[in-house]
This record gives C-alpha cells, structure tokens and sequence, in this order.
C-alpha cells in the first residue's frame, strides 16, 4: 500500500513539474479586456440573418470571402486552395479558375484584375484568362525585408490600384493562429504594395492580429479589424491628419474578422465568434495560459455558439445594423460584402454562400 501512495504521489508531482514548467510555444502577454457588451444595447439579440438564402456549394468547403466579377458571377476562395466561380442561374456548375497552393482568404477585384490574400502564398493575383482560357497565378508579394509574410489576411485596393493588406502575425501562420490567441502579444502589420513601382511598404505595425480591411470614402482612410482587441483601428492616408492612427470603434461583442466598404455610408463587419468570458477571463492571466498550452488540444478545446452576426456601422463608428442568426442554418461568419443590393455572407467553415437583402 506504502508504495502505491509513493507512486501517486511522484505521478503527482510530476504532473505539477510539467504543468509548471515544460515548454510552450508562446510568451503571453496580460490584457485585461473591457467589459463584454454582449446582446445589449446595439447589439441586442435578434434572428434577422435567420432568413438568409443559403447557396450549398458541391465539394466546396470554407468560402472565407466572396467578391462579385465584371461577369456578375460570384468568385470565392476554399480551404483546399480553389479560386472558384458561379453564377445563381446555374449554382451547381461552380467553376475552378485556379488553385493557389494556399488558403485564398480576402479577395478584391480592381477592374479585371483579382487580388488574393492568401495565408500561405502572400499577396497574390490572377488576371483575366489567356488566350487558351488559363488562369495563372501571380506573385505581387510575398517578403519584406527579405523576411517572409506568415498570415496575410485581408485586402482592399484604392482608386489609384494600391493595394492595402492585413498580414495578420510575425509570430504565428494559420495553422498556429490559436497560439496567437493565447500569446496575445500584438505583432500584426497594415502593409502597402504598388502595382506600378512593385514598393512595399510598412505602415501599422503591433497590431492585435490584424484582419479585415476596408479604405473608407475618397480613400481618405483605411479600417482594419484587430480581432485580439475586438477593434477597429482607422488610420488616415489623406488631409491634416495622413500618417496618424486612431481607434474608430472598441470593445465589440465579438471577434471582428473582415470588413467591407458598401460606398454608401456603411462598414460593414462580420464578426465570426461571440466573445467568452471564459477567455475573457484567461487574458490578464499570462501564466495560467502556458498551463493551459500544456494540457492535452481535447481539454483546451471549446465549441463557440454557432452563429452567424455581421454588423453595420456608419462614418462615427456607431451601430447602425444587428443581424444575427442563432439557428445554426449559417455560422462562423468570416465576411460580409454589400453588392447589389444584398449582402453576401462568406464563412470559415461552412459548405456554402449565404445572401441576404441589405435593410434600408
């Protein structure tokens, strides 16, 4: 019996070594966030995404952003690397332009040029097709420094044809995102590149994982999502205040990922998980997060609500549209793009587009 004990009591004390003091992969860094607004006030629960038009897409998964071609056909990019093509009339015919050899995320189309925010590959493009109906794949930009991109994320291109990016994190790529979220150490950068001259250029560094992009009216400013800070961050390109940056909207209910320009007075913002207070509760606790990392993935997984929830805003940041849909029909929001007179929902995860019509 005296032996049993002693051995519990070494397996004890290892267990606690180990939690203690084996290695992780992140240096946290302690925040403490505001407090969550939750469903309250703007933001208050509602079903109105409930009634989006859901468009599966055949041996598709992971249509993360959609943007909408000269020839009025729907483009979009897949977990498995496809730049895909559709038209409504005919959903079930999707067509593969290419395959990147990444994960395609924002996408942004300047005239028949498409720009591809690609996790892996970096910013990338295809023009249109050649004389034997090709698409090829180009490289705009895939270092700076000499030194890699490992998370570009999110695109928008000015009316000059510059293009702005989001390259999430120094730290980590995609498939190490969730040591991102629990280093919390902000690392992501706003970056530029020139079609003409090829100059790429730094402009916002330590962002909280730098997301969704979006340049605002006349150009005169760029957002871009912080989803560790649940922000948006504005930074201006023109008038009296070009170079600086500011906050234009904090403390979101959710984990805004990207974000679109409907040239009409909105921003629209998909945000792709509700905020915990369990994780909330986890960020001004650095050392409690590397025990956390040294747990077994099955204990340090959790299963967020599946949801779908965009967000409207206007030029001061306030809420103007909630639409949320907690049925399950939709989820894991990545993108939400006005055209036409309808929304165009992208997702992670999910197998398919969903559409709804823009409220007045």
């Amino acid at each position: 019996m005296r032996q049993v004990v002693y051995v519990v009591a070494g397996l004890v004390f290892l267990t606690i070594v180990y939690l203690l003091t084996w290695p992780v992969p992140i240096d946290p860094l302690a925040w403490n966030p505001p407090e969550n607004p939750g469903f309250s006030g703007p933001y208050a629960m509602n079903n109105r995404l409930a009634k989006a038009e859901i468009f599966t897409l055949p041996s598709s998964q992971g249509p993360e952003d959609t943007a909408l071609g000269s020839d009025g056909r729907i483009y979009s990019g897949l977990a498995d690397g496809s730049i895909v093509r559709f038209s409504l009339e005919n959903i079930d015919t999707i067509e593969t332009l290419v395959n990147t050899g990444g994960r395609p995320l924002g996408l942004k189309f300047h005239n028949d040029r498409l720009y591809i925010a690609d996790a892996f590959r970096g910013l990338i493009y295809i023009d249109s097709a050649t004389s034997d109906g090709n698409h090829k794949v180009e490289l705009a930009a895939d270092k700076i420094n000499g030194e890699p991109m490992l998370f570009v994320d999110d695109l928008d291109v000015a009316e000059d044809g510059t293009v702005w990016f989001s390259d999430a994190s120094t730290r980590f790529d995609l498939h190490d995102n969730i040591l991102d979220y629990m280093e919390h150490r902000p690392s992501g950068r706003l970056i530029s590149w020139n079609p003409e001259t090829f100059e790429i250029q730094v402009h916002l560094e330590g962002l909280a994982f730098a997301n969704g992009v979006a340049l605002g009216p006349d150009d005169s400013y760029i957002l871009i999502n912080e989803t560790m800070r649940y922000r948006i961050t504005r930074y201006w390109l023109k008038g009296e205040k070009a170079g600086q940056e500011e906050i234009f909207v904090e403390n979101l209910p959710g984990f805004p990922d990207n974000l679109s320009y409907n040239h009409n007075g909105l921003f629209w913002v998909a945000l792709v998980y509700p905020r915990e207070k369990k994780i909330d509760s986890l960020l001004p606790r650095p050392f409690l997060r590397k025990i956390i990392m040294r747990l077994p993935e099955a204990l340090r997984a959790s299963e967020p609500e599946p949801m779908a929830w965009v967000i409207a805003l206007n030029y001061n940041g306030e809420v103007v549209h909630n639409l949320q849909d907690h049925t399950g029909r939709y989820h894991t929001t990545t993108s939400v793009n006005e055209v036409d007179g309808y929304l165009w929902l992208g997702s992670l995860t999910a197998t398919s587009v969903a559409r709804i019509a823009a409220p007045e």
